[in-house]
């Protein structure tokens, strides 16, 4: 299974080959500044993303960093702890059959939006849905 995707300028684009993690919803205070809303990420072994142009990467906290494109400012990847990379989901191109799962660092969400999905909701990291955790 060979999943494309890339930056909103095509400066930056990658494939992911294998089973892609159902998509998880972070409220967290970062992923808030870095993309104006909540961030939408599924993941892939990291050995299976081939990543072509170039990424920016900031490193964000002492254990992850998170990966832009230099020229569009395109929100692309976190990478931190873990055998997976995170993808955000967003710019996967095309039909990805992939269906969110829950919604983490919900305490820090922010307060202009009601979460009313029924999905699984954590106050903070939950290890069952983050980027660790490979589904399939």
């Amino acid at each position: 299974m060979t999943h494309r995707g890339s930056c909103l300028c095509g400066a930056v684009t990658y494939v992911a080959e294998g089973p892609l993690r159902p998509v998880v919803a972070c409220h967290c205070v970062q992923c808030r500044k870095t993309s104006g809303h909540y961030v939408a990420a599924t993941a892939a072994a990291r050995e299976s993303v081939a990543i072509f142009g170039p990424v920016a990467w900031y490193k964000s906290s002492e254990t992850a960093r998170r990966g832009f494109c230099p020229a569009c400012g395109s929100s692309l990847f976190w990478d931190g702890p873990g055998s997976h990379l995170s993808i955000h989901a967003g710019t996967l191109d095309g039909e990805t059959g992939l269906q969110m799962i829950g919604h983490i660092f919900a305490a820090t969400k922010g307060d202009y939006f009601e979460l009313g999905d029924d999905l699984p909701v954590a106050e903070a990291d939950d290890p069952a849905l983050t980027t660790q955790v490979l589904d399939g």
